[in-house]
């Protein structure tokens, strides 16, 4: 066999097994409108910020600060597992431009998923073996047991390191229920007092209507009252034009008697 018959099939090996490629996987097309890659590629970052995480967490020597890194690694594999069924029903889908093997490939990368997202250490039991994943993590020689491979009763007893982070959860769940119960509390006074004033309005409602059909009673009898009065000084000053008139016809005839007593004598 030649060299180049050689190279040639490594070639075609080569672009055989391409599919297979992770990176490639995740590169490829995640600019673009392709919304598997665009998945994938966010759900394969998320797995290598969550490995990053457990390993940070196997390396912190306070044990507080590793388990509310672990908690946070739950949530994480929570959340991926959410994504799954949604990556698994775009790998289905057809891309156009995309060949039979890379859809093949998409199927298993996706079908994958769940065994790496559970390999995650999260510092509850231990994750279960990966048999079929496409693994991206190499063994890490660096943690080790310093149990010297004795798991008995004695090396799980509680040790006052241990005691005190107990007792400090203990008591932090603890404050943390009394401002519960005091935000609870809080709500039920508002709700009370809520239906209270609902309670005080629907009581008011009828007294505001009684009050307002009085003061349109009162207006109407405010305005009848000034026309009658209007009408009575009417008459009042007619009635005093009279009076004046006939007081100085009077006046004109006394005047008149006497002249002509005057004139006469």
């Amino acid at each position: 066999m030649s060299v180049i018959e050689i190279l040639t099939r490594v070639d075609a090996i080569c672009k055989k097994y391409d599919k297979y490629d992770i990176e490639k996987q995740k590169d490829s097309n995640v600019a673009g409108d392709d919304a598997f890659a665009r998945l994938y590629a966010a759900i394969e970052s998320d797995i290598e910020a969550a490995l990053q995480k457990a390993e940070t967490a196997s390396q912190e020597k306070s044990r507080a600060s590793a388990v509310a890194i672990n908690a946070e690694i739950r949530r994480t594999k929570a959340r991926l597992l959410e994504e799954v069924p949604k990556l698994q029903r775009l790998a289905v889908k057809k891309v156009k431009g995309l060949s039979t093997e890379e859809f093949a490939a998409r199927n298993d990368l996706a079908l994958a998923l769940p065994d790496r997202i559970q390999a995650i250490p999260d510092g509850g039991a231990a994750a279960p073996k990966q048999t079929g994943g496409w693994g991206t993590s190499a063994p890490r020689k660096e943690i080790k047991f310093d149990s010297d491979g004795r798991f008995d009763s004695e090396y799980f007893q509680q040790t006052e390191e241990s005691n005190q982070f107990r007792q400090e959860y203990e008591m932090r769940k603890i404050r943390q229920d009394q401002g519960l119960d005091v935000i609870a509390e809080g709500l039920d006074t508002l709700k009370n007092m809520a239906h209270d004033m609902n309670e005080e309005l629907d009581r008011q409602v009828p007294l505001m209507d009684e009050i307002d059909t009085k003061v349109d009673q009162a207006t109407s009898d405010l305005k009848n009252t000034n026309v009658r009065l209007k009408d009575t000084v009417n008459k009042l000053r007619s009635s005093r034009n009279f009076c004046i008139d006939i007081i100085l016809l009077c006046i004109i005839l006394g005047i008149a008697a006497y002249l002509y007593n005057a004139l006469k004598k």
